[in-house]
């Protein structure tokens, strides 16, 4: 199974539980961006999905993208002097890439549109599919719904957590995280990863 068609199975699990919490209950769907600001981490097979689809875009779209992207990497040098393409997470570690984050919490997603929606929401990250649901492991392990909108509803913030085998799909995700490494992807951010296929492409 390809990365893409891995995600799916978030997707149906997402689904799942907007199904059983019932009609207008989940804040979260395509065309919010509450949680849409700030760097985060992506993986290696998430780096080089993002960074496909930006390619994919209307050439005027693309490059209104790319420049967003542009002013964020500038940001992370700007705050950062060392850390320099293709922003590889590993070189700086969680402490140094938790301040920039807090430093930057503010800067919308490079892939918003003007509108506020994701411009490349079929091929958007685990990280972001992961959020407005919580988790339930087969073990019993609950990971929280980290909507920033979420204690705007009383019913949405007491939605019980949706069942979900992530242990197993950490485990594939991981190959495909191996084989994108093997291409030269790296774990980074959104804007590392867009600025990162830029840069190869103008090599």
């Amino acid at each position: 199974m390809n990365y893409r068609g891995l995600l799916g199975d978030l997707d149906e699990w997402f689904a799942r539980g907007v199904t059983d919490s019932g009609p207008d209950v989940v804040l979260c769907r395509r065309g919010c961006s509450a949680c849409c600001h700030g760097p985060f981490d992506i993986s290696p097979a998430d780096a080089e999905l993002v960074a496909n689809a930006v390619n994919q875009l209307d050439p005027a779209i693309r490059s209104a993208v790319q420049l967003r992207a542009l002013y964020q990497v500038t940001q992370y040098t700007t705050l950062l002097s060392s850390w320099e393409a293709p922003w590889n997470l590993g070189t700086i570690g969680d402490r140094l890439f938790d301040w920039l984050c807090a430093r930057l919490a503010k800067q919308p997603c490079p892939a918003l549109g003007t509108d506020g929606a994701c411009l490349i929401y079929e091929d958007r990250p685990a990280t972001c599919r992961i959020i407005g649901l919580a988790m339930r492991l087969p073990e019993g392990d609950i990971l929280a719904n980290d909507c920033p909108i979420l204690t705007t509803s009383e019913r949405y913030a007491e939605l019980d957590p949706t069942l979900f085998d992530l242990p197993a799909f950490e485990e594939t995700a991981e190959d495909r995280d191996i084989e994108a490494m093997e291409r030269g992807w790296v774990s980074t951010t959104i804007a590392g990863a867009i600025m990162r296929e830029t840069i190869e492409d103008r090599r």
